[in-house]
C-alpha cells in the first residue's frame, strides 16, 4: 500500500515512519514538508497512494487548502485522506469531514498510541480499497 505523509515537524514525521516499519503490512511512504511539495507530486504521478496523512498546520500550503485541492480533482477521488493533526477542536473535525476528509487522528503522544491508531486505520483503508463512496465507513476520529 502507497501512503503519502506531509508533515512540516521532521521528528513527527520521523515518528510516523518509525511506527509504520513496526506494522504487520507492507508500506511504501513517501513524505512531504509542505503541502506544496504533495499537491506538486500528485499532479506529476500517475501512480497515486491508497491513503494521505495529512497534517493541518504546515507553511505554505495548509491541510485545509491541501484538503479542498484533493477533493476537487476527480483523478484523486480514490485517496483516502486522513487528517493527522496535534490539535483538536470539535468544529474542526466537522469542517473537514464537510469537506471530505475520511479520517481525523490525533497525534498521539506515545509511540504504541501511534502504532495501534495508524494499524486501525490503515486496516479500514485496505477494506475500503476499491469501494465507491457511498459504500466506504463512515468518517472516524482515532484519539
Amino acid at each position: 500500500m502507497r501512503v503519502y505523509l506531509a508533515d512540516d515537524d521532521q521528528d513527527d514525521r520521523q515518528f510516523f515512519s518509525d511506527a509504520l516499519q513496526e506494522l504487520p503490512i507492507h508500506i511504501e511512504l513517501t513524505t512531504f514538508q509542505n503541502g506544496v511539495d504533495l499537491m506538486a507530486d500528485l499532479f506529476s504521478k500517475e501512480s497515486l497512494p491508497q491513503a494521505i496523512f495529512l497534517d493541518l498546520k504546515m507553511p505554505m500550503m495548509d491541510g485545509f487548502e491541501c484538503l479542498a485541492d484533493i477533493k476537487a480533482e476527480e483523478k484523486f477521488k480514490g485517496i483516502d485522506v486522513v487528517i493527522y493533526s496535534t490539535s483538536f477542536n470539535d468544529w474542526e473535525v466537522e469542517k473537514l469531514q464537510v469537506m471530505g476528509a475520511n479520517s481525523y487522528l490525533q497525534k498521539p503522544s506515545s509511540f504504541n498510541q501511534l502504532k495501534t491508531v495508524l494499524y486501525q486505520c490503515l486496516e479500514t483503508i485496505k477494506t475500503n480499497l476499491g469501494k465507491s463512496d457511498d459504500k466506504r465507513l463512515q468518517f472516524t476520529v482515532l484519539k
